[in-house]
């Protein structure tokens, strides 16, 4: 960084408070868009004239409350509330794409404290990437592309402003000493937002609100045939189909376009307008990618997400097609050690339990005593060694049958392990593929017929699920559990 040269910045717009949430939101899009408006402008003048002799600056929009009150808010909810009087402050960015988000968190937060909120420039430059990762037109030149470096002009992302110190609960106070009102930095959902765009080949604007997880694309071929006839029914509330590459339908017998190359986890969303529908995010297998999914998933704030994929059943009772309803975990995944320690413990959420619960009875036609023939409520154990079946059994065997497992997997621990460390709600419904310990190997040609009726079952009781948390209140769904002692008022 060239800190010799002058800074050039966009007008500085004063601080203002605001006592209706929509008009706060109003004024975060216009300060976002005069800072990308502005570096949009120069990173153009730059690439067509000579070396700059300034640096181009612009700042991240902030909200910033102040609470002088110790008055306790409804302790029914989970969020829109500070713990303890003081200034909190959130860097802000895309408040076009989190605008319905924005509102509601800042209503709830002035209401239960009735204090208004500021609304101004932060302190926090914004990178250049990603002021223009909304233009796919423009793309940044490599490090020695120009003859001189980018970073003396433009700033560039920070690592030390995207890390997840403050969902980890280990943050420091801003370096102004105020608190912090949001689980992610602006810098960090930008990262995360270039980043979904990139694994899962689709824009961050499609993502709905609740989010199913599988790693087997089975389950993909379904999900198009379930959202086809959803389009066909009006009553049902859907209104389009996305695929990756952005490929979109709105009507069940649209052709749609398959890109050449599928990304590393292809995403398709069954749309409500709203944003209150369901998108599948094939992860494939491993908890790296599970974590990684999840990761930068978290910064859109969903309302819930499910694992519903394959497993090794562990009981000799179990058949091929079984399904498994995870009420504790088993980690062994180890992609979260160093972020979630495994001495905390993973609650399962009601919630999610008896949504997935009345989900399977509905679909399967089969209630009470009768459920239990095709499905076990138990531990799952997620590990992060594929092959494990190759090593000497007497230890992994061991220690799945103290822990009382009933079903192992690569994803489903660390799935809800972030969902606790984001406070996302999660749940996990399994499908056993195969009994590697009664010598039902996975292996061509064993899937029977009660199989692949259970395969075909399994997503519709992914989403039958979903729809069941969609009519319950959000209060209801965003459990107290997830939140620890000093949490941020946004959700």
């Amino acid at each position: 960084m060239n800190d010799q040269l002058p800074i050039i910045s966009p007008h500085a717009v004063p601080p203002e408070l605001f006592t209706d949430a929509a008009e706060a939101v109003t004024r975060l899009e216009q300060l976002y868009r005069q800072a990308t408006d502005f570096l949009l402008e120069k990173f153009g003048e730059t690439l067509t004239a000579m070396r700059p002799e300034a640096r181009f600056r612009a700042f991240y929009p902030e909200v910033r409350i102040t609470s002088p009150s110790h008055a306790k808010a409804d302790s029914r909810l989970a969020w829109g509330y500070v713990s303890h009087p003081g200034t909190y402050a959130a860097t802000i960015t895309r408040p076009d794409l989190f605008r319905n988000y924005l509102t509601q968190q800042l209503a709830l937060i002035m209401r239960n404290h009735g204090v208004a909120v500021q609304v101004g420039l932060s302190d926090t430059p914004m990178p250049v990437h990603f002021a223009l990762t909304a233009l796919p037109t423009i793309s940044v030149p490599q490090e020695g592309v120009l003859d001189f470096s980018l970073r003396d002009v433009f700033d560039v992302p920070a690592l030390a402003s995207m890390d997840d110190d403050i969902v980890n609960g280990t943050a420091a106070p801003n370096p102004d000493g105020s608190g912090h009102l949001a689980p992610f930095t602006a810098q960090r959902v930008d990262y995360s937002l270039a980043r979904l765009s990139h694994y899962t080949a689709t824009a961050p604007e499609h993502f709905q609100n609740f989010v199913l997880f599988t790693n087997y694309q089975f389950y993909v071929d379904e999900f198009e045939g379930l959202a086809r006839r959803a389009l066909a029914d009006p009553a049902a509330g859907y209104t389009a189909f996305v695929a990756p590459g952005n490929a979109e339908i709105t009507g069940p017998d649209q052709p749609l376009q398959s890109p050449a190359k599928l990304p590393q986890m292809p995403s398709y969303h069954l749309k409500r307008a709203d944003g209150n529908g369901i998108t599948l995010v094939n992860i494939g297998v491993g908890p790296s990618n599970a974590k990684t999914a999840t990761d930068h998933i978290a910064v859109l704030r969903p309302h819930a997400w499910l694992m519903v994929g394959h497993c090794a059943g562990l009981r000799n009772s179990q058949s091929l097609g079984d399904f498994v309803l995870a009420h504790a975990y088993l980690r062994e995944d180890h992609v979260l050690d160093d972020d979630l320690p495994v001495w905390v413990p993973i609650p399962a959420l009601a919630e999610i339990q008896i949504a997935l619960q009345e989900a399977v009875a509905e679909v399967t036609k089969l209630e009470g005593f009768e459920l239990k023939r095709i499905m076990r409520t138990g531990t799952v154990a997620t590990i992060d060694n594929r092959n494990w079946e190759l090593r000497d059994q007497s230890g992994p065997v061991q220690r799945l049958s103290q822990s009382r497992a009933i079903a192992l997997d690569m994803e489903s621990a660390t799935i809800a392990a972030n969902g606790f460390r984001f406070r996302v709600p999660y749940g996990t419904l399994l499908c056993v593929s195969d009994k590697p310990l009664h010598g039902e190997l996975k292996l061509p040609g064993m899937a029977t017929d009660f199989y692949k009726t259970q395969v075909a079952n399994h997503l519709q009781i992914g989403v039958r699920a979903m729809e069941k948390l969609r009519e319950m209140p959000l209060e209801r769904i965003h459990s107290r559990k997830l939140r620890s002692f000093e949490e941020t008022a946004f959700l």
